[in-house]
């Protein structure tokens, strides 16, 4: 059996409205007028306080930024330099070897921290400094160009000191990490005494007596190894220290 409506005929039943989204959007709730007008109040409210708020924090924070500014950017950096130049005045400056002539001219030698070439058979030779501006060596020790750069530092001792026969040291024909290293083993120092001696014409005890006075020992009497200063030997060699 089917339903019937009360006073209507099948036939002229209308469908029944189905309410979709897009019919309840074409028909929006309202909102009474007092509750409208309490909300936007409320709202403008909240907003000012934001803007309270926003206004109370900007100022202290630019406060902060200019007393850091000044503190790191200017306070600081002042007391540090002023500490530095005064109680480390010749580290602050780069360790600058600095001569006197006999004109009263004062030279700058170099710095002692950074290693310099020497080649001449009359001087200290410190370790290889390559061909990229200080830079190490990133060749391969099994490498064919590495092997040909050592070969041809061994030939260069043994050209400059023909009657050598002991054993090259290692670092003299090897490139040190930094490319920079201003500091040879004693041994390596040791292993140059007669050559220098023989071409300055000075015996082999004076030259070990300036290389002795340039030598720095271990690092709190256990780091390290002795190391010899090739620059300050080289100008104590030549009169200038």
């Amino acid at each position: 059996m089917h339903a019937v409506s009360a006073g209507i005929p099948m036939g002229q039943r209308r469908p029944a409205k189905i309410y979709t989204l897009w019919n309840l959007r074409k028909k929006p709730c309202s909102i009474p007028d007092g509750l409208q007008t309490d909300t936007m109040r409320k709202a403008e409210i909240m907003k000012e306080q934001t803007n309270q708020k926003k206004k109370g924090v900007l100022l202290p924070a630019l406060i902060c930024m200019l007393v850091l500014t000044l503190l790191c950017g200017l306070v600081y950096p002042l007391v540090v330099t002023g500490i530095s130049q005064v109680a480390f005045h010749s580290q602050a400056n780069g360790s600058i070897i600095t001569v006197t002539l006999k004109d009263g001219t004062k030279v700058d030698y170099g710095s002692e921290h950074i290693a310099q070439t020497f080649t001449k058979p009359e001087y200290l030779i410190g370790r290889a400094a390559g061909d990229q501006g200080g830079a190490p060596t990133n060749l391969s020790p099994m490498s064919e160009e590495q092997q040909q750069l050592v070969q041809e530092r061994i030939d260069f001792f043994h050209e400059i000191d023909p009657d050598n026969t002991a054993p090259i040291p290692q670092e003299l024909v090897t490139n040190s990490g930094s490319g920079l290293d201003p500091e040879i083993s004693t041994e390596a120092a040791e292993y140059q005494v007669a050559r220098i001696a023989r071409e300055r014409g000075m015996s082999e005890e004076d030259v070990r007596a300036v290389i002795k006075k340039y030598t720095k020992g271990r690092t709190f009497g256990i780091l390290g190894e002795p190391r010899v200063n090739v620059l300050k030997v080289n100008l104590a060699l030549d009169g200038l220290l």
